[in-house]
């Protein structure tokens, strides 16, 4: 997908973990202070839901040793388990009230056999049933009888112009095969975070990275930065992975403290014809780094080997391959997300939670393709449309020779035409209404953040902190707003609206 956030939703989107990735308030990494097997004992617990006594163990280690550096690492454990239970708190009296909003004449019985077949999403948590906040929105996504009960409801992406075939893609797919010129939206952007009255006390520096967008030829170029509030700040290098723009500011009591940043890009579109006979091989040396696996989220597991297996069969065809692997991501239903930093290996996740947003399609896809030797890896940021729809949204590219790069947006999936080229579009092409933050996940930011991140793995809201620590979603809000540069009088289009 694209990940909207549904009515019902309190934190926002997404996030992820791992005690072992990258020491730059991404994620701690360290040894651990006990036993080797200490953590892994301890995320064991966390996982089976003893809440509690995890949190016990936490306190008496970091008492041991109060300056140990594997400090950092206990206390995202807790901080993980406190985000799970911000997002996972409707017990099981309440989850049929929350179902009627979408549903109203659900019964107990409906309730039961939805629940027997693994659609309401839980955790026990201290012994106790704790049902996903999204539950019901999610049910009406991922289960076509539950979605034929509702009265004038859609499903999110009934609503996205682009999730289904429209005269955009043939206009792409003309301009690429005829030779002309890509196609190109210049879009103007005004993005702004409000971190709430009293998040931070008076006199502090509030320190807030805002996502900003990088020079891409061919893909996103011209990017012009028109204005800042504060107009003093640091734009992160052009190459940096997951670029930002930093802003510092100073709290006052009682008033909410404000950044904005307003830009303008041009979007172009891309479009590759690709013939299965004319594949080469590769120089897999250049391109292992897009091959290999990378814990926490890219890792080749049993269950995915085996998953690879059942959907390639024999076929020995980067491209056809290729193919096969989209379209079994593709069938996975799209579903509101998480937040990553409370997933633990997404790619699995979204192998067997039965339903996956994009960011988690996507890690899919990558896993499954470098499992295959097709060199993939991550995009994101949001996407437009030539309407009035935008969200934030994660892609990818995928490499085969002689084609090079080209893009792949699984949550897009395959379109329904009788036309070859537009049904595989968005495997090998993608529309010009992009705007590109991450050509990595999980990287660090420029300046580098002090405290954990509130989304580990994508940069598309903005991260906040101070000197006591990170601010997690539920204490600053955002607006992005866009419009076509050439439409002339044409109010701001406000992102989610």
């Amino acid at each position: 997908m694209s990940r909207q956030s549904p009515p019902d939703t309190s934190a926002g989107r997404r996030s992820c973990l791992y005690a072992a990735i990258l020491a730059t308030a991404i994620l701690p990494s360290s040894t651990l202070i006990a036993a080797p097997n200490a953590l892994v004992e301890l995320q064991a617990q966390i996982d089976k839901g003893h809440y509690e006594t995890a949190k016990l163990e936490i306190s008496a280690m970091q008492q041991k040793e109060p300056d140990h550096p594997d400090n950092s690492t206990l206390a995202f454990e807790a901080e993980r388990m406190r985000r799970i239970e911000m997002e996972f708190t409707i017990p099981p009296e309440q989850l049929l009230t929350s179902i009627r909003r979408y549903i109203p004449d659900a019964t107990e019985e409906d309730l039961s056999r939805w629940n027997t077949a693994g659609l309401l999403e839980y955790k026990i948590i201290n012994g106790e049933q704790r049902y996903f906040n999204k539950a019901a929105y999610n049910l009406v996504h991922i289960s076509d009888e539950a979605a034929a009960r509702t009265a004038d409801y859609r499903r999110f992406t009934d609503r996205a112009p682009l999730y289904r075939l429209h005269p955009h893609h043939s206009a792409v797919i003309e301009a690429h095969t005829g030779g002309e010129a890509p196609l190109r939206q210049r879009l103007a952007i005004t993005y702004s975070l409000t971190v709430d009255a009293d998040a931070v006390p008076d006199g502090e520096t509030v320190r807030a990275w805002i996502p900003f967008p990088k020079e891409l030829p061919g893909r996103q170029e011209n990017i012009t930065l028109l204005n800042s509030t504060p107009a003093e700040h640091q734009l992160a290098p052009a190459d940096t992975p997951q670029r930002t723009i930093y802003f510092e500011k100073t709290a006052r009591a009682g008033v909410p403290t404000e950044f904005s940043v307003e830009y303008a890009f041009d979007s172009l579109s891309r479009y590759f014809s690709i013939d299965p006979a004319k594949t080469e091989p590769m120089d897999g040396q250049a391109l292992s780094a897009f091959l290999e696996e990378r814990a926490p989220h890219i890792q080749f597991t049993p269950e995915l080997r085996a998953l690879s297996q059942r959907i390639v069969g024999d076929e020995t065809n980067p491209y056809r391959i290729a193919q096969k692997l989209f379209t079994h991501v593709d069938q996975i239903p799209w579903a509101g997300a998480r937040e990553y930093s409370t997933i633990r290996n997404i790619s699995q996740y979204a192998a067997h939670a039965g339903h996956a947003d994009c960011g988690q399609q996507t890690l899919l896809l990558i896993t499954l393709m470098r499992m295959n030797g097709i060199p993939a890896r991550w995009q994101s940021g949001w996407e437009f449309s030539p309407e009035s729809f935008d969200t934030m949204h994660d892609w990818g590219e995928f490499y085969l020779a002689p084609y090079g790069w080209m893009p792949m947006d699984v949550t897009h999936g395959v379109l329904e035409s009788a036309s070859e080229a537009e049904r595989w579009f968005y495997l090998g092409g993608l529309d010009s209404y992009r705007l590109i933050f991450n050509t990595d996940y999980s990287r660090p930011f420029t300046p580098t953040k002090q405290h954990f991140r509130s989304e580990t793995v994508d940069s598309q809201r903005g991260e906040v902190e101070w000197r006591g620590g990170n601010l997690y979603f539920d204490q600053w809000d955002y607006k992005m707003q866009w419009q076509p540069v050439a439409a002339e009088n044409k109010k701001l289009q406000t992102a989610g609206q």
